[in-house]
């Protein structure tokens, strides 16, 4: 999500392949040059896709005599999203040439964002056929994965000058929303709250599907939809004929 104070980076951590085979891994990885700069990858999609991405990436940043670029030596957000979608794009079609062929078996879908030295914060959305897009005044936020649950909170609450701690609370909202109705989706949620021209990690961390600030803004969210709900007039149908 864009702020004017800066980028606010949530995801959850299920992954599954099937009701009855359900696990956690992060969804979120961070690389950083204080004072230089400060890039957030956020992933959805085929697990060994992610996973493999984010090694490739994490590996060329380590070894900067290679060939291959890395995130901490591109001159900027732009070039780091090409970086990125390149890499998204040679790990999918390296499992399509070595293992099964199936429409989307191995897709991915990611999301980009950070700050580099000279240049503002900004934010991408990454597609698998290695294509993308950048958040802006329209459309300043992205989601990937189960979308369509939580969006409609966010479309209607989003204010590019909201704090952090509203960005937070509403991400929570939108969440809970999402969890409740589709199973593919979970706590715990990994969070990363990037402040503008800091070019460096901000605040970070996870929240338990047990966190009762988290449960909370669940039932607090719950009993203040259905207030809402009370306080609008009712549907005015024709009489009832026993209504004689």
């Amino acid at each position: 999500m864009m702020l004017e104070r800066g980028l606010v980076f949530m995801s959850d951590t299920r992954t599954n392949a099937g009701l009855d085979d359900i696990s956690t891994f992060r969804k979120m990885a961070i690389w950083e040059t204080p004072g230089d700069r400060s890039i957030t990858l956020m992933a959805a999609g085929n697990l060994a896709t992610t996973q493999a991405v984010v090694s490739l990436l994490d590996e060329r940043s380590k070894s900067p005599g290679d060939r291959a670029p890395s995130l901490l030596g591109v001159p900027s957000m732009f070039q780091a999203a090409r970086m990125v979608a390149d890499t998204l794009k040679e790990v999918i079609a390296q499992h399509a040439d070595t293992g099964q062929r199936a429409d989307s078996t191995f897709n991915a879908t990611l999301i980009l964002g950070g700050q580099i030295k000279g240049g503002p914060h900004r934010l991408f959305l990454i597609y698998p056929e290695g294509n993308f897009i950048e958040a802006g005044r329209d459309t300043p936020f992205f989601q990937i994965g189960e979308t369509k649950y939580g969006r409609p909170i966010l479309v209607r609450a989003y204010d590019p000058k909201m704090s952090f701690q509203a960005a937070m609370k509403l991400l929570l909202v939108s969440f809970d929303s999402t969890l409740k109705a589709n199973l593919t989706v979970g706590a715990p949620f990994d969070f990363h709250c990037y402040e503008a021209d800091s070019l460096c990690t901000g605040q970070t961390g996870r929240v338990a599907g047990d966190d009762p600030y988290f449960l909370s803004i669940s039932q607090g969210w719950g009993q203040a939809l259905r207030e809402a709900l009370d306080m609008l007039p009712d549907f005015k149908l024709g009489k009832d004929p026993s209504d004689a």
